[in-house]
């Protein structure tokens, strides 16, 4: 660096701390009096603070994805309801000796129980919000009222009731000026941003229909232990249970239903469909189904299909795929290819170098809060696109054509009345184990 450029940087850390705007190096108004009437913590030096709530796969993902960004980023508080999960966090944060030296986490800055987010998010400029997420309303909530950047995981609610929380929150949070990356990270995968923006140019004409499609295998199962309370239970196993999870159709193929909504510049007026448990029918699968078959309508008339399943042993497909009047695109994978109606290559991007899409979200929004620049608000579409995919939940549950007004206003809270250890959730076991199972004609869902 020159010695200009080290001017420069001393004269404007110089500026910020007399002005009093400088928040772990995240400007983030140009107003003076903004700061000090939303309560921005105040920093001498370019650190951003980082505090991680969840410690499980993505939320260690997410920790060490910040800590791999290009800023000064340092993991301060980490948070999670069960300690054994925080610890684990601690001890992979701490595997590589470069980055175990941006994590500056004493005992005392660890937090376990249901209000650890709480104390957690006060002490830093950044929240990895990275729980199951049925908690993710309340959790974003806090972090938009106490003024923090905010990296969230998908999907963010389970019900029509969080997803309008996360909506009201995200319209403060725009007021505020705080950066929200959304964990949706084919938004940061440079095929899908290069494709994307050729099909809304026109590439592919107007488009007329598409298929979107999550068929795989499934995931783990955490066997019940002896005299574990149902709450822990539940939560052990949290991708089984609507209140934590939303079933397979929001937590994972939320993804893909996403790309819909991107391609589409819109999101549905309806849905209709089917599903149910034919192969995962065991009482360790919680509530949820195993498959969803769901067609989606937009407003010009355009029908997605929607598919996901979890059955071991057969054909897998994480992908999308659209046809417009001009040609259509088959996959997105690494090697993507628009094509004219008669095979031709309109476009073909070859992703070999592209980099990975989980580092990219945190390199931008990292260095976005490093500039001072306000940039992210992927919290309305985060919040939208989850409703698509509660919406189709909806559908196939209740074996009803479900319109998109009465899904996102429904009235059906999952949560718990009460969040302690002793609790007991909304939904309970038979005394055989099993739990009740939504039933297509019977259900009410909406």
């Amino acid at each position: 660096m020159s010695n200009e450029s080290n001017r420069r940087d001393a004269g404007r850390r110089d500026f910020l701390r007399q002005s009093g705007l400088l928040t772990g190096g995240a400007l983030l108004t140009t107003l003076p009096s903004f700061a000090s009437s939303y309560g921005f913590n105040s920093s001498a030096d370019d650190t951003i603070k980082v505090a991680l709530i969840g410690c499980g796969g993505r939320g260690k993902g997410a920790a060490l994805q910040a800590l791999k960004s290009k800023q000064n980023v340092k993991i301060v508080a980490i948070a999670d309801a069960f300690r054994d999960r925080l610890d684990d966090a601690y001890k992979t944060l701490n595997q590589n000796p470069e980055l175990a030296k941006r994590v500056d986490v004493p005992e005392e800055r660890k937090f376990v129980g249901f209000d650890a987010y709480q104390k957690a998010i006060p002490l830093a400029d950044v929240v990895i919000l990275a729980t199951p997420p049925g908690f993710r309303p309340m959790m974003f909530e806090e972090a938009v009222k106490q003024n923090k950047h905010i990296f969230m995981e998908k999907p963010v609610a389970t019900d029509a009731p969080g997803v309008r929380r996360v909506l009201a929150a995200a319209e403060e949070a725009k007021k505020k000026k705080l950066n929200v990356v959304v964990g949706l990270q084919r938004h940061y995968q440079p095929n899908y941003r290069e494709m994307i923006k050729r099909i809304h140019d026109g590439a592919l004409g107007d488009i007329i229909g598409g298929s979107v499609y999550w068929v795989s295998g499934g995931v783990w199962v955490n066997p019940r232990k002896p005299n574990q309370t149902e709450m822990e239970h539940q939560m052990r196993n949290w991708y089984y249970f609507n209140w934590l999870c939303g079933d397979h159709i929001n937590e994972q193929h939320i993804h893909n239903i996403d790309v819909a909504n991107w391609v589409k510049r819109g999101y549905p007026v309806s849905a209709q469909g089917t599903g149910g448990r034919q192969v995962r029918t065991g009482k360790e699968y919680g509530e949820i189904f195993d498959h969803h078959i769901v067609d989606y309508v937009y407003e010009d008339g355009t029908l997605i299909n929607s598919q996901c399943r979890h059955y071991e042993g057969t054909y897998s497909k994480v992908d999308e795929a659209f046809l417009g009047t001009k040609g259509r695109v088959d996959s997105f994978g690494r090697q993507s290819i628009l094509k004219d109606h008669k095979g031709g290559s309109i476009y073909t991007h070859n992703g070999k170098n592209d980099g990975d899409p989980y580092q990219i979200e945190h390199d931008e929004l990292f260095a976005a809060i490093a500039k001072n620049e306000y940039k992210f608000w992927d919290a309305e579409n985060g919040a939208k696109s989850t409703m698509t995919a509660l919406m189709g939940r909806m559908a196939t549950y209740s074996g009803k054509m479900v319109k998109w007004e009465e899904a996102l206003n429904s009235n059906i809270n999952l949560f718990p009345e009460k969040l302690a250890w002793d609790a007991n959730p909304k939904l309970l076991p038979n005394a055989d184990g099993f739990y009740p199972v939504a039933v297509p004609g019977k259900t009410v869902a909406v």
